[in-house]
């Protein structure tokens, strides 16, 4: 049995990775960590965990973290870089569902986090975590980077266009709507009932800090520096707790069978479904599963594509795809614990 550690498991993400966890079959849970609710049971904060999680948190000084053989960090951005070396040091996979390890110019990182990278050695071997580009490489990897929720909906939609050549990577659009567990678990006026119930609005306009994180990955599919892709990113918040929509604009440069393109692209991926010509892909399609929806549309037949990518934010978005990251680390099955069908209504 794997044992698993998670840092930081009173957000939503690190419920869903105890949930995702709890009942996979090749894992034991060995420590959960936050200091404000250490000696706390976990099934007395999450109900939900009833008779499925017998652990109490811990204190991250007391926790045998170095005694697992995968810690999990779904902590804020500066944690898991302060805390890796010491894992890795002693043998102890890393999976980071935040963003210390995801862009590899440190400068880019410091600029856009707004601090200093405690671990700047570690980036270069860091795997970035999306299996349907780096599957090979995070099977050998000890540190993964899992990436975030809107750059996995967006990359996955773009990907098999950038990889043909076949866009005019100066202009692409991606119009990104989230429900509000994006936001995490925090008490924040903007993300109250009151506030984001009955209510639509966009935020982070002039930049958000997953912009470098798209722009890197699309760049390293296209051959071309990070530059070299023109990418406008706006994210929105809609009133819905789970699910990420991105809506993706691309001008055609060369003509293609683009239906048959993703199709062939995301054949053999097993959380990845491209749907019929026509479909309108639906955020409570992908509730509570590791799946990522992809439809194309082609509107009048002009020369530009719309890419609908759906996924839910908490799960391919967050902890299901470090779990599916977890599986190929350690060569089991990569669907091992990830077999949920989506929950409806």
């Amino acid at each position: 049995m794997i044992k698993a550690g998670i840092v930081g498991g009173t957000g939503y993400t690190g419920v869903e990775l105890l949930r995702l966890l709890s009942r996979h079959p090749n894992v034991e849970l060995t420590a959960i960590t936050s200091r404000g609710e250490a000696g706390t049971p976990v099934a007395e904060m999450f109900p939900s965990l009833r008779g499925a999680v017998g652990l109490k948190f811990s204190d991250p000084k007391d926790a045998p973290l170095k005694e697992c053989d995968v810690v999990f960090f779904a902590t804020p951005n500066g944690i898991a870089m302060q805390q890796a070396p010491g894992l890795l040091e002693a043998g102890v996979k890393v999976i980071d569902l935040a963003a210390d390890f995801r862009i590899k110019d440190v400068t880019l990182w410091e600029k856009w986090y707004g601090m200093s990278h405690a671990s700047p050695a570690l980036i270069s071997e860091a795997v970035y975590g999306l299996p349907e580009v780096n599957r090979e490489q995070i099977r050998a990897a000890r540190l993964v980077a899992n990436p975030g929720c809107y750059p996995t909906a967006t990359q996955l939609g773009f990907l098999p266009l950038v990889e043909a050549g076949c866009i005019d990577l100066d202009h692409l659009i991606a119009d990104a709507k989230s429900g509000v567990s994006g936001a995490g678990r925090k008490a924040e006026i903007n993300i109250l009932f009151s506030e984001a119930s009955d209510n639509f609005k966009a935020y982070a306009v002039p930049g958000h800090r997953h912009l470098p994180e798209i722009r890197q990955g699309l760049a390293i599919a296209a051959h071309k520096e990070v530059d070299q892709v023109g990418l406008t990113f706006v994210p929105h918040l809609t009133p819905i707790i789970r699910g990420i929509h991105a809506t993706l604009y691309a001008r055609i440069t060369r003509e293609e069978d683009f239906q048959a393109l993703f199709e062939q692209r995301y054949a053999a991926e097993p959380f990845v479904d491209v749907l019929p010509p026509k479909s309108h892909p639906e955020t409570r399609s992908v509730r509570a599963a590791n799946t990522c929806r992809i439809a194309i549309h082609r509107p009048q037949g002009g020369d530009t594509l719309v890419v609908l990518s759906v996924i839910d934010n908490l799960v391919k978005g967050a902890a299901g795809q470090a779990v599916q990251n977890m599986n190929l680390m350690f060569g089991l099955d990569e669907c091992s614990g990830l077999s949920h069908v989506p929950v409806l209504p």
